[in-house]
């Protein structure tokens, strides 16, 4: 029994490759340093949720069982989130109103990004990358986000899911 707290769960081992890509990738210097994302909770929160999106858009077309993997990277998204509050001093009583506010915050960005890509759409992506990470101002840093957005998009549309679930998410620019 002891031993079972030793042991990898193989299970969830992808799930965490790919959360920890997507982790990495949010925390890119030159988001913050080059294109002006703010380097606040906030600012890396939505860049992170972007990255989820850029994910769960590649992978919501996909079968049952890639479903349940998008189900448990979000889950662990949050689960992080719920962790990271609570560290900032975020009290008991206030962690799940925030987590609810952070999900409904997720949730609005990955339909106007669907929504704006399905489009092909990059004047309303631009509307959804200044209003979700900008504070509504347009600049060329959310020109510049608005052409990675779309660039990681068509990367991501080539990657195989089955790769992604085996924990290989890659963000590299499309060819």
């Amino acid at each position: 029994m002891i031993l079972s707290l030793f042991r990898k769960n193989t299970a969830t081992e992808p799930v965490y490759a790919v959360y920890n890509s997507i982790v990495a990738q949010s925390r890119q210097p030159f988001f913050y340093a080059d294109w002006g994302v703010p380097d606040t909770v906030t600012g890396r929160f939505d860049m992170i949720s972007l990255h989820m999106a850029l994910l769960f858009r590649r992978l919501r077309d996909e079968p049952k069982q890639i479903k349940a993997f998008s189900q448990a990277v979000f889950d662990l998204f949050f689960k992080d989130m719920d962790r990271s509050l609570r560290e900032m001093g975020a009290g008991d009583l206030g962690v799940p109103k925030k987590i609810q506010k952070m999900g409904n915050i997720f949730f609005g960005l990955l339909a106007a990004l669907n929504e704006a890509l399905d489009r092909n759409d990059a004047e309303a992506l631009a509307a959804v990358i200044s209003r979700n990470i900008f504070d509504g101002q347009d600049s060329p840093q959310v020109r510049a986000l608005v052409a990675y957005v779309m660039e990681r998009d068509a990367a991501l549309a080539t990657q195989p899911a089955q790769s992604i679930i085996g924990g290989d998410l890659r963000f590299e620019a499309a060819a």
